[in-house]
């Protein structure tokens, strides 16, 4: 039911940066936490993947309009408001964090995530299997299909994992898999699902064969 999904909305904000790493999670979570506090044991946060475009030298051409995002509990939005006007310091460099909006979650019929992990499952098939276990467990019907292999840098540790689409989901179960998350390091960027549209489907598809 609809009504047991933790409540969660996105809050979106500008940011005046020009690059970042391209592999920035674990770079913008410590920024995060340097301006907001220790944010470890946050279950309430979720921190999306900077936009933008991927340069050739391993760093992020960053899209500011679209900007930092962060999936929050919506009582704990005042623990991040104060972001705005703050200077995040992402793997050495600027960015200046702007004005704010909150969106709601949006239901859709296919999800997608840059990046999801699960300890332990470094191969695509058991990385899948592991996966539906964690649908099953959630109550949501879905057929997840992975996509291209990427590594997470965690204080100089190497974290495995794959982008994943998840096809056929019911309106219940895109909003609680929004909210709930797969996977680990969700403050990190990792197992953040937004809808894909038929076009940006499409192209992940293409982007990672």
């Amino acid at each position: 039911m609809i009504s047991d999904i933790p409540p969660r909305v996105d809050i979106s904000f500008r940011l005046a940066a020009k690059l970042a790493p391209l592999d920035h999670g674990y770079a913008l979570f410590s920024a995060l936490c340097r301006l907001l506090g220790d944010l470890h044991g946050a279950e309430w946060l979720a921190v999306h993947p900077l936009p933008g475009t991927p340069r050739p030298d391993g760093l992020l051409a960053v899209d500011g309009r679209r900007g930092l995002r962060l999936r929050v509990d919506p009582a704990q939005i005042p623990r991040v408001l104060p972001l705005a006007g703050k200077w995040l310091d992402i793997g050495g460099h600027a960015a200046r964090v702007g004005v704010s909006s909150v969106f709601p979650l949006a239901s859709a019929s296919t999800l997608r995530a840059r990046l999801v992990t699960i300890k332990g499952f470094l191969e695509p098939e058991p990385f899948l299997e592991a996966l539906q276990r964690q649908l099953d467990a959630m109550g949501v019907a879905g057929r997840p299909t992975a996509g291209r292999r990427r590594v997470l840098d965690v204080a100089n540790d190497k974290v495995v994992g794959f982008g994943v689409e998840l096809h056929g989901l019911t309106e219940d179960g895109a909003l609680r898999v929004q909210a709930l998350g797969l996977g680990g390091r969700r403050r990190m960027g990792c197992g953040v699902f937004v809808p894909a549209t038929v076009d940006e489907a499409s192209a992940g598809r293409e982007h990672a064969s």
